[in-house]
């Protein structure tokens, strides 16, 4: 049984391996998603948005992450 836990885990670690992206992008995505299906919002500028948005929120987290690398290396 603890092997198949330890499996589990390490399937969904290969997929989320920072809960901060994972929430940030889902809330993005629902954002624009509202935001399209209430008719703010014409399609291709949503999909732009969405884009533009995701790219930031990785390179966000891309830099965060060499930050935290950096300062640990330094250590």
């Amino acid at each position: 049984m603890r092997l198949l836990k330890t499996i589990a885990t390490e399937l969904v670690g290969l997929f989320i391996d920072d809960g901060s992206l994972v929430s940030a992008v889902l809330i993005w995505v629902l954002a624009v998603a509202i935001a399209l299906r209430a008719g703010f919002l014409d399609p291709l500028i949503g999909a732009t948005l969405l884009g533009i948005g995701l790219g930031v929120l990785l390179a966000e987290n891309v830099i965060r992450s060499a930050r935290t690398a950096m300062h640990k290396s330094r250590q």
